[in-house]
């Protein structure tokens, strides 16, 4: 079995841990909220065995990497900046980055600031959406309300309250319940207990999600807390500020979609129509699938699809 490693990585002013597995092409592995680089756990060992230097990083604000003090800190320039400073810091020309979830965000904007260092962009659950002409916040108060996940998380210390409660009932509920194994898609609406607080626990886990999971997860969360992974979501409309130069830019470098059937950020979109909404503003969407019965956590519920379709996509763009 291929060995994962760890090891600390000074990149653009801060240190990341990485975790990484393999030799060969550079394969950069963008984690989402909330999660860590073990998210990608099955990704890192069969990318090397298929013969790539893959590397998932914490990062900034999360577990076992930096956690600067501003919130300001952690906007999109920051996060693409760790990107970029990572793929000069392991000494590669260019790298194949992939996101999931928040990842994806600052995989698209890494291919769309930098596409000389982006041999190609893999986003999974979240399509690529162009700047658009009102700040975020307000768009998604317009369509959803207040009680909407993203205006819950702008608050410090509200939604810290609740994750950092029971951690491990919230992973186990947050983990369920926006899968392919719950019964309904999830609406991200919040209520008086928060986004997972009225949500029951489950009776049994799923066969993709152990208690093992669980418990690397509450570890990883438990010493250091929430702050600096919601710190991402609390820079949403300054992101929109800072991005003015990038209005109208689009995607050139070959991209790859791959998303779940019943992930609620899909459904936020027509699925029927998503891969058409998607191609004016992404040039050269080579590889686009949504996966039937799987749920947004979709690298750790359906591995083996996954593995193919990014193994499949490396080696497309490689040069």
């Amino acid at each position: 079995m291929t060995e994962i490693k760890h090891r600390s990585v000074p990149v653009n002013g801060i240190t990341l841990n990485i975790a990484e597995a393999g030799e060969g092409p550079l394969v950069v592995l963008l984690h989402g909220f909330p999660e860590s680089s073990y998210s990608y756990r099955h990704q890192l060992t069969a990318l090397a065995e298929a013969g790539y230097h893959a590397v998932a990083p914490d990062q900034r604000g999360y577990p076992r990497s930096e956690h600067p003090a501003s919130v300001d800190d952690y906007s999109i320039l920051h996060l693409v900046g760790d990107v970029v400073g990572l793929i000069g810091a392991l000494g590669a020309p260019d790298a194949v980055v992939v996101g999931h979830d928040w990842g994806s965000p600052v995989a698209w904007n890494t291919a769309l600031f930098r596409p000389d260092l982006v041999r190609g962009v893999v986003s999974l659950s979240v399509p690529f959406q162009p700047r658009g002409d009102i700040a975020p916040l307000d768009g998604v108060r317009a369509a959803f309300g207040e009680k909407f996940y993203q205006i819950y998380f702008q608050e410090p210390g509200v939604a810290e309250k609740e994750l950092e409660g029971d951690t491990a009932a919230m992973f186990t509920k947050m983990f369920y319940w926006y899968s392919g194994d719950s019964p309904q898609v999830q609406n991200l609406i919040t209520d008086e207990n928060g986004m997972t607080g009225s949500l029951a626990l489950p009776e049994e886990l799923p066969s993709w999600f152990t208690a093992e999971d669980i418990a690397a997860y509450t570890a990883e969360f438990g010493e250091e807390g929430f702050t600096g992974a919601l710190n991402w979501y609390r820079n949403i409309d300054r992101n929109w500020e800072l991005t003015t130069a990038w209005a109208g830019a689009r995607i050139t470098v070959p991209a790859m979609f791959l998303g779940g059937a019943k992930d609620p950020v899909v459904n936020w979109f027509d699925p029927a129509t998503l891969e058409l909404a998607m191609s004016p503003a992404v040039e050269n969407l080579a590889s686009f699938g949504l996966v039937e019965g799987a749920g947004h956590w979709i690298q750790q519920e359906r591995p083996d699809e996954t593995n193919a379709a990014l193994i499949a996509f490396a080696r497309s763009v490689d040069r």
